[in-house]
């Protein structure tokens, strides 16, 4: 038997309840993994609130790391081969707040020997956002690119994969941040009255595109007086002055985002595996304390992302 999160009903996380379950064994095309760390991310308690064609229970977690157990017949996980004991990094799954979980091989990769479990259960569902948006955006070599919300997880692999592309990276966060925005190879602005006059004193030449991960008003000006094509624009919180205004919105629910995030799973693990892509740890609870972590998250300022150990 494995314990798992799941939510028997929709609602707050006050609703989620930690079972004990039964992990079938894996068919053709599955495989078993015994969880090292699961990631913690606002989506896994966001979507136990919304009817989204699901029924409860609802399990929780789209993101882990751990070590597989067992593999159905004639299965290759997505990066090739896979054997038993070998550490491996799953995503996009549900029901990752568990101890053991069977899920589709194609959503299984080889995790990087020097990327350990808490840090590779962080890595994609933010790496392959941030990634999504700079391919919406058509962010290219030589260009600058606004990044409201720079510090957040998604923001963080933003600043870091516009720099591997070989764009300059502008991000915008409270001044506490800065040393980790230059970590990521951005120049740091702080947010707040005066942020647009600061964006065009850092790039005189103009901003190329704008990355929006927080949905503010402030972040929506850039767009309206920075940005000649509003196209090159997008938001992960839409609300309907962004639409208005043109800015694309982009979410790991629609069928055109989550094939592109698909995509470039294996791309994110080479980087981290070269160590050209970190991802900044606050902290991690034992899976038993998961409504601790969700207060860390909720709070809005974790200082990093947060995993579950089993």
């Amino acid at each position: 038997m494995a314990l798992r999160w799941i939510a028997p009903t929709f609602g707050g996380p006050e609703v989620l309840e930690l079972v004990e379950a039964e992990v079938r064994p894996p068919a053709a095309g599955e495989v078993t993994i015994d969880v090292r760390a699961a990631g913690v991310n606002p989506a896994d308690y966001k979507h136990i609130a919304m009817h989204r064609g699901q029924e409860p229970p609802l399990p929780i977690g789209y993101e882990v790391a751990g070590v597989l157990s067992a593999l159905g017949p004639d299965t290759e996980i997505a990066s090739g081969g896979g054997a038993v004991g070998d550490a491996v990094v799953s995503f996009r799954i549900v029901g990752g707040w568990a101890t053991q979980i069977t899920v589709p091989a194609r959503d299984v990769f080889a995790k990087p020997a020097a990327v350990d479990f808490p840090v590779a259960a962080n890595l994609l569902l933010a790496g392959t956002t941030a990634a999504e948006c700079l391919h919406v955006t058509r962010v290219s070599p030589g260009e600058t690119v606004l990044v409201h919300g720079a510090s957040g997880a998604v923001g963080i692999s933003v600043l870091q994969q516009a720099r591997l592309k070989g764009a300059t990276v502008i991000g915008t966060s409270s001044a506490r941040n800065f040393e980790l925005l230059r970590r990521a190879g951005a120049q740091a602005v702080e947010y707040g009255p005066g942020l647009l006059d600061r964006v065009r004193a850092a790039a005189p030449e103009g901003i190329a595109a704008v990355i929006d991960t927080v949905g503010t008003g402030e972040a929506i000006d850039a767009v309206e007086q920075l940005l000649p094509n509003p196209a090159r624009a997008v938001t992960i919180v839409a609300s309907d002055r962004s639409r208005a205004v043109g800015i694309k919105a982009v979410a790991g629910n629609l069928p055109e985002s989550a094939a592109y995030r698909d995509s470039v799973r294996a791309r994110l693990l080479g980087w981290a595996g070269e160590g050209k892509l970190f991802v900044p740890m606050a902290r991690t609870f034992p899976l038993a304390a998961a409504l601790d972590a969700i207060e860390l998250v909720r709070g809005g300022h974790p200082g990093g992302k947060v995993a579950l150990i089993p």
